[in-house]
């Protein structure tokens, strides 16, 4: 295998990684405590969610041919909290995931060093690539973090509990998918 296929291979399991760690802190709130923000600055877990799927959209819809800020993109109207339902929400999410992982998954080797552009600016298609994946584990932090607020004690943990590192050390590792 190469290192362009194992890359390709490696960023798709990142990327589902950062979807489904989000959507295991977002499981765990009401539909009301979804649109919960601590303050007039911060977003909710909606706003959030909708931000994403939003950029996704836009980055990776034509995504070697055409400038990844759509000009039809509405930036601003993702950071308003006007999506009727959680139905709706995990509809226009699960929009913005497809159109990635869709994206991703047409990639040649070829094309990692591709030049495209996001707002005009130059990006092999390699860093275009880097820069999204940064991109969404940052918020996926912040929707993780802002749910741990939210629940409180009642959050279940999506990693290893606070006090029992020791204990997940002297586990068996995982069966290898190889």
């Amino acid at each position: 295998m190469t290192l362009s296929k194992t890359y390709l291979e490696e960023i798709t399991k990142s990327l589902h990684g950062l979807k489904s760690t989000s959507e295991k802190a977002m499981a765990q709130l009401s539909d009301p405590e979804m649109h919960f923000t601590p303050n007039e600055e911060s977003n909710s877990i909606v706003i959030i969610m909708k931000h994403i799927a939003g950029n996704m959209l836009s980055r990776f819809t034509d995504f070697l041919t055409t400038d990844g800020e759509k000009p039809d993109r509405n930036r601003d109207g993702e950071f308003i909290d006007d999506i009727p339902s959680r139905e709706a929400l995990m509809q226009f999410w699960e929009k913005g995931w497809q159109c990635v992982f869709s994206a991703i998954e047409s990639l040649t080797e070829e094309d990692l060093l591709k030049t495209i552009y996001i707002r005009k600016e130059a990006h092999t298609v390699l860093r275009a690539l880097q820069r999204q994946l940064v991109h969404y584990a940052y918020h996926s932090g912040q929707l993780v973090y802002l749910a741990k607020q939210i629940k409180a004690g009642d959050f279940k943990t999506l990693s290893i509990p606070k006090g029992e590192s020791a204990k997940y050390l002297q586990q068996p590792p995982p069966a290898s998918g190889h």
